[in-house]
């Protein structure tokens, strides 16, 4: 197959109309472009220029080669353009792909900057509750980036993102609704409002409430992370969730565990990150998880004795 070499040494002799005029306009000897040239020939397997006294001028075969060779130069120029400017965060696109609880609090103000300071890469998400569905579409190449809470081990990068608190919410008429905070043991017993299996916080509150000894009675069960605080604030039971699940304005209590509990979140990606994965994943590092103003008040209860 023809080398780009091989076009621009044709594209070149073309333009200048000379061996020596165009290896000076490619930094090359006039022997390269010529052996080049006879590459490019015996590919074609016809002459693609004539060598006469006043220089070099194309074959009908050559005139016919060199608009596509024309065209070939530009789309790789243009590739390389594509390639650098996505490097840069100036274009391309990322697919994001993460738990659906981490859409708002994590990555909604991370885009809108990037919306702003990046508007030629495209940015587009995919939701989903289990991890296995977050890396199957790593594994698929339909995601450049997975946001989930982990780490995830295996042939994959896991980079930290955050550390991301997990919470009680309670009606405001509970028990437990005056306290800075909660020890996990005070919750035996309680109604819980759960998580459906199709949710990987079901298996995950399962075994943390396993190794704690506790019993609790699930009344009710929600694939949906962000609703479990909402049903418990309705009166259903509590709820224990991440902290990003509980959305401004909520209408229940939110309490800190004493000692505190909470769990990292992760960026993962198939290999080391790509320069624009990495550039998005060092900016969702610095902005870390937003917690609304209303519930971080209620949250800094337990500093106050």
């Amino acid at each position: 197959m023809a080398t780009l070499r091989a076009l621009e040494c044709l594209v070149a002799v073309t333009d200048t109309g000379s061996i020596t005029e165009a290896a000076r306009l490619l930094h090359s000897s006039q022997p390269a472009v010529s052996q080049q040239i006879a590459a490019l020939e015996r590919e074609t397997r016809t002459p693609l220029v004539r060598r006469e006294a006043r220089g070099v001028s194309l074959t009908p075969a050559g005139r016919a080669a060199v608009a596509d060779a024309r065209r070939a130069l530009d789309a790789a120029a243009s590739a390389v353009r594509a390639a650098r400017a996505t490097g840069e965060a100036k274009g391309g696109s990322l697919r994001l792909v993460c738990a659906q609880s981490l859409t708002v609090p994590l990555l909604a103000p991370v885009i809108r900057a990037w919306h702003r300071h990046h508007p030629h890469v495209a940015i587009g998400i995919r939701e989903a509750v289990a991890p296995d569905d977050l890396l199957r579409l790593l594994d698929g190449e339909e995601a450049d980036l997975s946001v989930l809470p982990g780490p995830v081990h295996g042939r994959y990068v896991s980079t930290v993102l955050a550390e991301e608190e997990i919470v009680l919410t309670a009606p405001t008429d509970h028990r437990l609704a005056q306290r800075n905070s909660v020890e996990l043991s005070e919750l035996d017993g309680e109604d819980l409002v759960h998580y459906a299996p199709d949710n990987s916080l079901s298996n995950w509150l399962d075994r943390s409430l396993s190794a704690a000894g506790l019993h609790l009675n699930p009344v009710v069960r929600t694939s949906v992370t962000s609703a479990a605080p909402q049903l418990a604030a309705a009166g259903l039971g509590i709820a224990i969730s991440p902290v990003s699940a509980v959305s401004a304005g909520f209408p229940g209590v939110v309490r800190s565990f004493s000692p505190r509990w909470a769990r990292h979140l992760f960026a993962v990606t198939p290999g080391e990150p790509d320069p624009l994965a990495a550039r998005f994943i060092a900016d969702l590092r610095t902005r870390g998880v937003r917690v609304p103003r209303d519930v971080k008040n209620q949250l800094e209860r337990r500093s106050v004795s």
